[in-house]
C-alpha cells in the first residue's frame, strides 16, 4: 500500500503564489508509483487538500487528515514548501512535531534560526563564516538616516529580515532614498535589515541532507543586467543562472566547503541553498541561507541536481524515507 504524501503549500506571506508553483513542481518530482500525492493549500486557518476529481476537502488539523470518499484518509508524511511564514520560521515544523507527523526539511530550531537572517548571519560568524555589514531595525524603532549610515555606507540593501528576499527589498543609493526603502521592507516584516551592498560574482551553492549524510551540488553563477537579484530576476526571466559558475576550481570548492560547513552548523536538513557574493578580492560573503528553496522545473536546485548527474525522484524518495524511518524507530 502506498503512503499519502502531502506536498504542503500556500502560507501567509507574499511568496504564497511561488510557494504554489514549487507544490507543482514537487508533485511532478515525487515516485507517484511508491506515494500517494496531495497537495495541501494553508492560508491562516483554512487549509485544503485537493483531490483527484479536482474538488478540495477540510484537512482536520488535530491529527492531519481528511475525508475521502467516505474514508478518513491520513497523510505519512509532509513536504513542506511554504516560503516564509509559517512555513519556514518553525511554525509548521513545531505543528508536526507535536502531532508526530515526519515532514521535510529543517526542525523547530533550524528553521526559526534560518528565517530570521540577522540572527543566523551573527550565529555564523562565531564560526569565521563572513557576511555583509548590516543593522537591524524593529517595527516602531526611528533611527536617523546618519546613524544607520555610520554603520552602513551607501550603496546599501534594506529588505525583510524574517522570510524570503523576493519581496519588499530595495538597493539604496542615496539617503533620501532610505526611509522609503524602510518602510517598503516593514510592509513584509516585523524586523528590516540594512546590509551593505557588495558588488562581485553572485552565486549560488544547493545541497541535501539527511540524517545518513548528504551532498553539495555544482556551484550556479547568477547573472542579471538588474541592480540586485529581485523578484523580476528570479521569476521574470530577467537574470541568467550559469551551472557550473564561472569560478576557478579552488573557489568552487571553498563555497561548497562553506555550504557544507554552514548547514552542519546550523543543522539543515532536506533540499538547502546557500546564497553568496564574492568580491574582486575573492572573499566569500554568505548572504543567507535558504531551507525551503524554489521547487518548480526551471528552479536552481532541480537545475543544480541535474548538473550533478542527479536525479530529482531519488533525492526526493530519500529524503521522505529517511524521516519516516525515524518515525517508526522512535
Amino acid at each position: 500500500m502506498r503512503k499519502s504524501v502531502a506536498i504542503v503549500a500556500g502560507g501567509n506571506s507574499s511568496e504564497r503564489p511561488v510557494s504554489l508553483l514549487s507544490a507543482e513542481g514537487l508533485y511532478s518530482f515525487i515516485d507517484k508509483e511508491k506515494y500517494e500525492v496531495y497537495i495541501v493549500e494553508i492560508v491562516g486557518l483554512r487549509w485544503t487538500v485537493r483531490l483527484p476529481e479536482g474538488e478540495t476537502a477540510p484537512v482536520d488539523r488535530s491529527d492531519f487528515s481528511f475525508m475521502y470518499k467516505d474514508k478518513r484518509v491520513k497523510f505519512d508524511f509532509a513536504y513542506i514548501t511554504i516560503h516564509g511564514a509559517p512555513g519556514e520560521d518553525g511554525t509548521l515544523q513545531g505543528y508536526f512535531e507535536m502531532t508526530g507527523m515526519p515532514y521535510s526539511g529543517c526542525g523547530v530550531l533550524a528553521s526559526a534560526l534560518t528565517n530570521n537572517k540577522y540572527i543566523c548571519n551573527h550565529f555564523l560568524k562565531i564560526f569565521f563564516v563572513t557576511s555583509p555589514i548590516s543593522v537591524m531595525l524593529g517595527r516602531g524603532y526611528k533611527i536617523p538616516n546618519r546613524i544607520i549610515l555610520s554603520d552602513v555606507r551607501l550603496p546599501c540593501i534594506v529588505k525583510p529580515n524574517l522570510g524570503g528576499s523576493s519581496f519588499g527589498i530595495s538597493k539604496v543609493n542615496r539617503a533620501h532614498q532610505l526611509q522609503p526603502a524602510i518602510r517598503k521592507a516593514f510592509r513584509e516584516s516585523d524586523e528590516v535589515i540594512i546590509e551593505e551592498f557588495l558588488t562581485g560574482t553572485e552565486v549560488t551553492c544547493g545541497s541535501y541532507w539527511t540524517k545518513k549524510g548528504g551532498m553539495v551540488f555544482p556551484v550556479t553563477e547568477i547573472v542579471t543586467d538588474n541592480e540586485f537579484f529581485d523578484y523580476d530576476a528570479k521569476y521574470n526571466g530577467q537574470s541568467q543562472e550559469i551551472t557550473p559558475a564561472r569560478i576557478d576550481e579552488k573557489l568552487t570548492k571553498s563555497v561548497q566547503s562553506i555550504t557544507q560547513d554552514v548547514c552542519h552548523l546550523v543543522g539543515c536538513l532536506g533540499f538547502v541553498r546557500a546564497d553568496y557574493i564574492i568580491t574582486k578580492e575573492n572573499r566569500i560573503y554568505l548572504l543567507e541561507l535558504n531551507t525551503n528553496p524554489g521547487m518548480t522545473e526551471e528552479s536552481i536546485i532541480p537545475k543544480q541536481v541535474r548538473a550533478a548527474g542527479l536525479d530529482m525522484k531519488k533525492i526526493l524518495t530519500e529524503i521522505i524515507e529517511d524521516k519516516i524511518s525515524i518515525n517508526i524507530n522512535k
